[in-house]
């Protein structure tokens, strides 16, 4: 079983930073890939930013130049830096990882709790 614990939401005034860090526990191996995704109220959840094991990163176009997504993977610990925050940045960021808990498993996805994110002046 693995654990995903987000910290470092809040409220931000526009134009604002904030970052986020998504800690994975328990049975890993190996995480094959680490991502982060947000759901504003009333919409669908979308992927914001990911990185996989070699380190490739990949961006929504709304966050591109804004965010930035990291990992250490000594610490198995990601992170998405968000920076010229606006107001439609505004949702609960969940943090994901594709995680092998053995050699010869295959990868599964976990889902951390969620923080929350307000930009607002």
């Amino acid at each position: 079983q693995v654990q995903l614990v987000e910290s470092g939401g809040g409220l931000v005034q526009p134009g604002g930073s904030l970052r986020l860090s998504c800690a994975a526990s328990g049975s890993i191996f190996s995480i094959n890939a680490m991502g982060w995704y947000r759901q504003a109220p009333g919409k669908q959840r979308e992927l914001v930013a990911a990185i996989t094991s070699g380190g490739s990163t990949s961006y929504s176009d709304s966050v591109k130049g804004r965010f930035t997504i990291s990992r250490d993977y000594a610490k198995n610990t990601a992170y998405l830096q968000m920076n010229v925050l606006k107001p439609e940045d505004t949702a609960v960021y969940y943090c994901n990882a594709l995680v092998r808990s053995d050699w010869f498993k295959a990868a599964v996805g976990s889902w951390g709790q969620g923080t929350q994110v307000t930009v607002s002046a």
